[in-house]
Order: structure tokens, then C-alpha cells, then sequence
């Protein structure tokens, strides 16, 4: 993307299901949990940037010895710095304390048989170590300990804020993550004290009742009482401490999670690839976490996969296919390859289809997948044209006229090239607009000037402003006769609110060309009326609100749009002209079709707030308000 978003998070849990002692006799370390779970973060450190976290719980621990152990960074190589604080604690201890898997659980921090990880994107602009996961509920109550992490958001944080307060609880701050740490803490509470109060009648002693409360806590039945008003995109992950935990996906699967079983290791994480190469699994052992599921992992080793809310129609998110999730997932290459090929026809009727005078390439460098994919299509509508000037040839076949024909192939190239940004320091506008135009580089020498048209390919196209300042002032002074960009994702028209940084209307290209195209037709007028239908809506309950951009957008053609963003993505003084075709939300279903979360291309958002939230974000937009449309 050559414009830089927040996106998701990634969460990672790991459970081993044996002793220390058995890894170092099967793998040849004490540490395997540790170390898997570093290799995990590491294959999905693309779902974060700001900072990483981790905590780990000991089972079967003694009272008065530590047995949750969290450490978190936010250093510019938070990852190494994340587990070099961890490995750090091991440094003194002896060749031999380092195989023994029982001395090393009863004196030594995360040596625990439950670990948990994240990756964190902040989405709210603070990045201080207190907003990085994992969260912690601490307790004297052992089973009322409760260690929480996700990739989540959730539009209705006030709402479930206030349920809290009636509940009798005094939250110290109003955020998502700590309402949902409440939240499931309030129903894990209540489900321990349900059992104590079951059981303490029949006379057992206080070791017995905790037992039988560990061995009968109901993690399925909490997590269903806590997330019945939760409306948005969550996997989120949890560790009780005395050794029960879980992962579990939002009912219309947005956000995505994996998970992998076998005799001595459960796994569950953000990103099928990370588990397949943390594990060496094939494709076929690792389970996608069904919507409205949970993977509960009870102390005793038992795992199940269980419904814990109603599961609503599947609306995975799609920019997870296009740019979030890294592309060495199998369906995923995949599906970008096809967003790429089905652009052809669109491109080749952009130059002419003219072949041989035409240049292909890709912005660095997430679309470099849809690239391979648009070259194939390339190559098959080029093999057409081959067909006929053969059959064209008749029976006269001349070896070097077929010669020339059979050579004729797309023009494939590395056109553009990301340099290391150059800090401004003090400079002056006109100056740091320059340095700011060349943080990308061009390859010179292959671009015919003033002949050849120059195609270039991007997964995504959101704000524009990168396009504009930067890549095409670079590649315009190839001399192009025509620069077409490509996106392989549709328009992006609407603010994202289940963990993306996409909230502000003003900052997308296509919303910017929507306006102005109001205004060229005179019909500006229809802002303020659509402006006063979101007003009316606000107060209503969130299942009577609708989307009122769409109207705005119907207004023009889906070509109208693209072309007015050429003409706002084109930089002043530049000679040649500058198409931009954007890939269709029908493509984008037939390239991803068990993938349909497209609300940010067609305003269909899958839970009732995504409503509110778009309207909140364009009243904000009217009101000239630089805040956010959700909490």
C-alpha cells in the first residue's frame, strides 16, 4: 500500500500440554514455549509496529510463588527488546538448572506451560507501555486472575461502559480494551463465586473447593454472558490463572484467527502461515477458528472449539485478503494474484492495447502478488493476439516472422524503488516538499519517453497523497506517454471501525473526489441535506440507522469517481496524463469468495454500530470535527 495505514493486531497463544522436561528431552530445550512463541510474533510482526507484549502463567503453582509473568516493549525493535528482557533472565543460570525443567518452573519467570503474546498497531495515536498487550486482572483469588489480549474494536465502548457502572464497578479509564477486560472479569467472578456457593455447603475444605472450581469453571458460559452486547471486529485471547484458557472470534468472523492441536503443543494465532512455519504443520492440520467460537483450553489439558454468541452471516474482512495478512498464506497469494488478473481487460483498453509500447510494474511492495497475477492475464490476452497473427500467416509460416511473434511478451519491470526516508529536520515547505517527492526512486533507461505508457499496480489506494507527492512526480520523469494506476481493491469510500485506522472521511481520496464532483454538477446542496438525515437518525437505536453516503456516491458513476481521483492525484506540471482504474467490488468477491467484509467499499457494514459510526464520521466531517467517529 503505497499509503501508510494502522491496521490489525496479532495475538498468539500457546499451550503446552507436558511437562519442561519433555521438550528438553524431545526438542532439546526447557524454553520451547518461549521460543515458539518468539517465532510466532516474529512470522506476524507485519500486525504490529508500536509495541509487543507477552505473559506467561504457571500451572499447579504453590501459594506465595509467582506465577504470572508479563513483560512489554515499545522500543523501536520492540520485538528483540521484548525477548531479550526474557532471555535475560535465564543468562546466569547454569548449563544444567537450564535442562531441568522442574528447577527451572519453580525459580525462573516465563517458564510457564500457558503463554500468550501480542503485536500491537495503535489505532488511537498514544503509544506508551501501558496501552500494549497483555492486559492483567489481578486477584488473590487464583481463578479470578484474568490475562487478556486482541486485535479488536469495538463500536459501542459507552454503552458497555455504562452496563459497568451499573453493575456497581468504577473503571479507571474508558477504552475497549479495558471495558472487555472488565467486562469477561465481571462474569469470571461471578462464575467463581456461582461454584463456591454450589459446592462450600457439602463440606469441603478450601484446597478441595478450588479444585473443583477449576475443574468445573464454565469458560464457554462466561464468555457468552460477557459479549452479548459487544458489537464490532474482535480475536481476543485470555489466560485465567489457574491455568484455563481461550480464544474466540466476533460472530461475523471480521477479524481472523488459527489454530493448530496435536499431543504436545496447542496453538492459536492471527495468521495461518505463522503457525505452519513456527510448527513445520501442513496447510491441512491448522483449523480456521469459527465465527461466534471460542478454543477453550481447560487446566487439564481438554480442548474444545464452542459457539459462545449466535454466529451472524460470515463478513471476514477482505483487507485482510488484499494487504493486512502476509501473502505466504497459500489462499491468499491466490487471491491477490486473481485481483491482479482480472484488471487486465480494464488496463489494456486504458493504452490502446497496445503490448508492445506498454510498461508493467508495481508499487513496492505488498503488491507485488497482484502484479504476478495482472502479468498472467497480460500473457494470456497476448497469447490470443499470437493465435491470430499465426493463423493470420496461413500456410506460408515464415521461421523468423513466427519467431518474432512467438517472443512477444508482457514488458515486465522494477520501475519503482523505496529509498530510506530522508528526515526534514528544519527545512523549509518548498524544501521538504521536495525531499518528501523523493523518497521513492525510478529505473531509468527501460521507460520509452514520450511512447511508452507506464502501468503501475497498487494493493490499495486510501488517502492518495503518496501517489501524488511522491511515486508519480518520480516516475513522470521516466516521460511516459500515459501513467495508469492500478488498485486492486475498490474505491475505499467509508470509515472502518473494527480495528483499522480508517475513521476520518476527509482523509480518503475517494470521498475528497465524491465532494468535489458535488460541487463541479452544482449539487453540493445534497451534503447538507444528507447531513440533516444523520443528525435525525442520532438517539435512534443502532438496528434503525442507515448508511446516507451511499446516496451521495450513487450520485456519479463508478468511472466518474476514479477519474476525478486521477485528476486529484496528478501533481501540477506534470506532462503525462494519468488514468486510474480501480478494481470493482464484484472482482473483489469473485477473487475472495469466503471473504465478503467489504463495508469500507460499499458501505455494507455487518454489525448495527458500523452505521452509527459512518454517519458519526461524515456529521464530523460537516462539522469540520477532527475527531474520531468511535471510541
Amino acid at each position: 500500500m503505497s499509503d501508510s495505514i494502522k491496521h490489525e493486531c496479532g495475538i498468539a497463544l500457546v499451550r503446552l500440554l507436558k511437562p519442561l522436561d519433555y521438550y528438553h528431552r524431545k526438542y532439546g530445550t526447557t524454553l520451547y514455549g518461549v521460543n515458539k512463541l518468539r517465532l510466532l510474533l516474529q512470522k506476524m510482526r507485519n500486525r504490529g509496529q508500536d509495541g509487543a507484549g507477552l505473559a506467561t502463567i504457571k500451572l499447579h503453582s504453590k501459594p506465595g510463588s509467582r506465577y504470572i509473568s508479563r513483560r512489554r516493549s515499545i522500543t523501536s525493535n520492540y520485538l528483540e527488546d521484548l525477548f531479550q528482557g526474557v532471555y535475560d533472565r535465564f543468562r546466569d543460570v547454569s548449563p544444567e538448572q537450564l535442562k531441568d525443567g522442574v528447577y527451572m518452573k519453580e525459580n525462573l519467570p516465563y517458564t510457564g506451560e500457558l503463554l500468550m503474546g501480542h503485536l500491537r498497531y495503535g489505532t488511537h495515536g498514544v503509544n506508551t507501555i501501558e496501552t500494549c498487550h497483555p492486559f492483567l486482572r489481578q486477584n488473590n483469588w487464583i481463578s479470578r486472575n484474568l490475562v487478556l489480549a486482541g486485535n479488536f474494536n469495538l463500536t459501542n465502548v459507552d454503552e458497555l461502559f455504562k452496563e459497568l457502572v451499573d453493575l456497581g464497578q468504577y473503571p479507571k479509564e474508558k477504552s475497549d480494551t479495558v471495558t472487555v477486560l472488565e467486562k469477561i472479569g465481571h462474569f469470571l467472578d461471578d462464575e467463581v463465586a456461582r461454584l463456591h456457593t454450589w459446592f462450600k455447603p457439602d463440606g469441603y475444605s478450601t484446597e478441595e473447593l478450588n479444585e473443583l472450581i477449576f475443574d468445573n469453571l464454565d469458560v464457554q458460559r462466561v464468555l457468552r454472558r460477557a459479549t452479548k452486547r459487544f458489537d464490532g471486529g474482535y480475536v481476543m485471547g485470555g489466560m485465567i490463572g489457574h491455568g484455563d484458557a481461550f480464544m474466540m472470534r466476533d460472530p461475523s468472523g471480521i477479524r481472523p484467527a488459527y489454530y493448530y492441536a496435536n499431543g504436545d503443543v496447542v496453538v492459536a494465532a492471527s495468521e495461518r502461515p505463522a503457525i505452519q512455519t513456527a510448527f513445520d504443520v501442513h496447510i491441512s492440520k491448522v483449523k480456521e477458528l469459527k465465527p461466534g467460537h471460542a478454543l477453550i483450553i481447560k487446566r487439564n489439558g481438554k480442548v474444545s472449539e464452542v459457539p459462545f454468541i449466535e454466529p451472524l452471516e460470515r463478513k471476514s474482512c477482505s483487507f485482510e485478503r488484499i494487504y493486512f495478512s502476509r501473502g505466504t498464506d497459500r489462499d491468499i497469494y491466490n487471491e491477490r494474484k486473481k485481483l491482479g488478473e482480472q484488471l487486465v481487460g480494464q488496463v489494456m483498453e486504458a493504452v490502446d492495447q497496445d503490448f508492445k509500447n506498454t510498461v508493467f510494474s508495481f508499487v513496492p511492495n505488498t503488491a507485488e502478488s497482484s502484479f504476478y497475477g495482472m502479468i498472467k492475464g497480460v500473457e494470456k490476452k497476448l497469447n490470443l493476439v499470437k493465435l491470430e497473427k499465426i493463423k493470420a500467416m496461413g500456410a506460408d509460416i515464415k521461421p523468423k516472422r513466427l519467431e518474432k511473434i512467438l517472443n512477444m511478451s508482457a514488458r515486465a519491470e522494477k520501475i519503482v524503488v523505496k529509498d530510506v526516508k530522508m528526515r526534514t529536520f528544519i527545512a523549509d515547505d518548498s524544501t521538504r516538499g521536495d525531499l518528501v517527492s523523493h523518497v521513492y526512486d525510478v529505473t531509468y533507461g527501460v521507460v520509452v519517453n514520450e511512447k511508452d505508457n507506464l502501468v503501475l499496480i497498487d494493493d490499495s489506494i486510501v488517502r492518495g497523497t503518496t501517489l501524488r507527492d511522491s511515486i508519480i512526480k518520480s516516475v513522470s520523469r521516466l516521460r511516459p506517454k500515459k501513467i495508469v494506476i492500478v488498485s486492486s481493491a475498490p474505491q475505499i469510500r467509508y470509515p472502518d471501525c473494527y480495528g483499522i485506522d480508517m475513521s476520518k472521511l476527509k482523509e480518503f481520496v475517494a470521498f475528497r473526489a465524491m465532494v468535489e464532483l458535488l460541487n463541479d454538477t452544482k449539487q453540493s446542496h445534497l451534503l447538507d441535506e444528507a447531513y440533516e438525515r444523520c443528525k435525525a437518525q442520532e438517539g435512534k437505536p443502532d438496528e434503525e440507522i442507515t448508511n446516507e453516503l451511499i446516496a451521495l456516491y450513487d450520485t456519479f458513476t463508478y468511472e466518474q469517481v476514479s477519474d476525478k481521483i486521477a485528476e486529484i492525484i496528478t501533481p501540477e506540471g506534470i506532462k503525462p496524463e494519468v488514468k486510474v482504474i480501480y478494481q470493482t467490488i464484484e472482482g473483489l468477491h469473485e477473487a475472495c469468495p469466503e471473504n465478503k467484509g467489504d463495508w469500507y467499499f460499499s458501505g455494507n457494514y455487518p454489525t448495527p454500530g458500523g452505521f452509527r459510526v459512518v454517519n458519526k464520521a461524515f456529521i464530523n466531517y460537516m462539522e469540520k470535527s477532527d475527531r474520531r467517529a468511535y471510541a
